[in-house]
Protein backbone atom coordinates (compact mmCIF):
# COMPACT_ATOMS: atom_id res chain seq x y z
CA UNK A 1 0.00 0.00 0.00
CA UNK A 2 1.28 3.42 -1.13
CA UNK A 3 2.12 5.95 1.41
CA UNK A 4 -0.28 8.61 2.26
CA UNK A 5 0.64 11.98 0.51
CA UNK A 6 1.72 15.16 2.22
CA UNK A 7 -1.52 17.10 2.93
CA UNK A 8 -0.59 21.06 2.35
CA UNK A 9 -3.16 23.49 2.48
CA UNK A 10 -3.37 23.84 -0.79
CA UNK A 11 -3.52 20.31 -1.43
CA UNK A 12 -6.71 20.39 0.50
CA UNK A 13 -7.49 23.22 -1.46
CA UNK A 14 -7.34 21.70 -4.31
CA UNK A 15 -9.00 18.20 -3.74
CA UNK A 16 -11.76 20.26 -2.16
CA UNK A 17 -12.93 21.48 -5.19
CA UNK A 18 -13.54 18.02 -6.39
CA UNK A 19 -16.23 17.48 -3.70
CA UNK A 20 -18.00 19.97 -4.38
CA UNK A 21 -19.95 18.08 -7.20
CA UNK A 22 -17.52 14.68 -7.30
CA UNK A 23 -19.16 13.29 -10.54
CA UNK A 24 -18.40 16.53 -11.87
CA UNK A 25 -14.91 17.08 -14.29
CA UNK A 26 -12.91 19.75 -13.92
CA UNK A 27 -10.33 21.25 -16.04
CA UNK A 28 -7.56 23.40 -14.33
CA UNK A 29 -8.54 26.91 -15.29
CA UNK A 30 -11.69 26.22 -13.11
CA UNK A 31 -9.27 24.50 -10.38
CA UNK A 32 -7.51 27.74 -10.49
CA UNK A 33 -10.56 30.52 -10.07
CA UNK A 34 -12.07 27.90 -7.37
CA UNK A 35 -9.12 27.82 -5.51
CA UNK A 36 -6.70 31.26 -6.34
CA UNK A 37 -4.05 28.95 -6.82
CA UNK A 38 -1.57 29.57 -9.93
CA UNK A 39 -1.02 26.88 -12.82
CA UNK A 40 2.05 26.11 -11.12
CA UNK A 41 0.33 25.04 -8.28
CA UNK A 42 -2.57 23.45 -9.50
CA UNK A 43 -1.33 21.36 -12.00
CA UNK A 44 1.51 19.17 -10.21
CA UNK A 45 -1.11 18.64 -7.80
CA UNK A 46 -3.56 17.47 -10.69
CA UNK A 47 -0.43 15.36 -12.36
CA UNK A 48 0.43 13.95 -8.40
CA UNK A 49 -3.09 12.75 -7.59
CA UNK A 50 -3.59 11.51 -10.66
CA UNK A 51 -0.55 9.40 -11.07
CA UNK A 52 -1.68 7.88 -7.49
CA UNK A 53 -4.88 7.06 -9.11
CA UNK A 54 -7.09 9.57 -6.95
CA UNK A 55 -7.88 11.76 -10.13
CA UNK A 56 -8.46 10.74 -13.73
CA UNK A 57 -8.15 12.89 -16.57
CA UNK A 58 -8.52 13.06 -20.13
CA UNK A 59 -8.65 15.86 -23.33
CA UNK A 60 -12.22 16.89 -24.36
CA UNK A 61 -13.20 16.25 -27.89
CA UNK A 62 -13.10 19.47 -29.86
CA UNK A 63 -12.05 20.88 -32.72
CA UNK A 64 -10.16 23.72 -31.82
CA UNK A 65 -10.52 25.79 -34.25
CA UNK A 66 -14.80 26.08 -34.44
CA UNK A 67 -14.28 26.35 -30.61
CA UNK A 68 -11.57 29.10 -30.75
CA UNK A 69 -9.74 27.91 -27.79
CA UNK A 70 -7.22 24.62 -27.01
CA UNK A 71 -8.82 21.46 -25.94
CA UNK A 72 -9.14 20.90 -22.60
CA UNK A 73 -8.22 18.71 -20.24
CA UNK A 74 -10.72 17.28 -17.55
CA UNK A 75 -10.13 15.92 -14.21
CA UNK A 76 -12.57 13.88 -11.81
CA UNK A 77 -12.15 11.67 -9.00
CA UNK A 78 -11.79 8.13 -9.34
CA UNK A 79 -14.07 5.96 -6.81
CA UNK A 80 -11.18 5.20 -4.41
CA UNK A 81 -9.96 9.01 -4.82
CA UNK A 82 -13.22 9.69 -3.42
CA UNK A 83 -13.15 7.88 -0.99
CA UNK A 84 -9.22 7.91 -0.30
CA UNK A 85 -9.88 12.46 -0.54
CA UNK A 86 -12.77 12.29 2.28
CA UNK A 87 -10.76 10.09 4.32
CA UNK A 88 -7.59 12.64 3.92
CA UNK A 89 -9.54 15.45 4.08
CA UNK A 90 -11.02 14.10 7.47
CA UNK A 91 -7.87 13.13 9.11
CA UNK A 92 -5.91 16.75 8.08
CA UNK A 93 -9.06 17.96 9.93
CA UNK A 94 -9.03 16.44 12.73
CA UNK A 95 -5.09 16.62 13.02
CA UNK A 96 -5.44 20.47 12.78
CA UNK A 97 -8.08 20.31 15.85
CA UNK A 98 -6.11 18.58 17.66
CA UNK A 99 -3.21 20.85 17.12
CA UNK A 100 -4.91 24.10 17.76
CA UNK A 101 -7.68 22.63 19.89
CA UNK A 102 -10.10 24.86 17.77
CA UNK A 103 -12.00 23.82 15.08
CA UNK A 104 -12.70 26.92 11.90
CA UNK A 105 -16.09 26.73 10.32
CA UNK A 106 -16.16 25.54 6.61
CA UNK A 107 -16.72 28.08 4.48
CA UNK A 108 -20.26 29.63 4.03
CA UNK A 109 -21.34 27.63 7.48
CA UNK A 110 -19.48 30.87 9.61
CA UNK A 111 -22.01 33.59 11.58
CA UNK A 112 -23.87 34.30 14.11
CA UNK A 113 -26.96 34.13 14.77
CA UNK A 114 -30.18 35.58 12.76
Amino acid sequence: MATDPRMTATTVDVLRTFLTDPQQELYGLQVMSETGLPSGTVFPILARFEARGWLESGWEQVDPSEVRRPARRYYRLTPDGLESTRLAIARVTAERRARTGVLRPADGLAGGAS
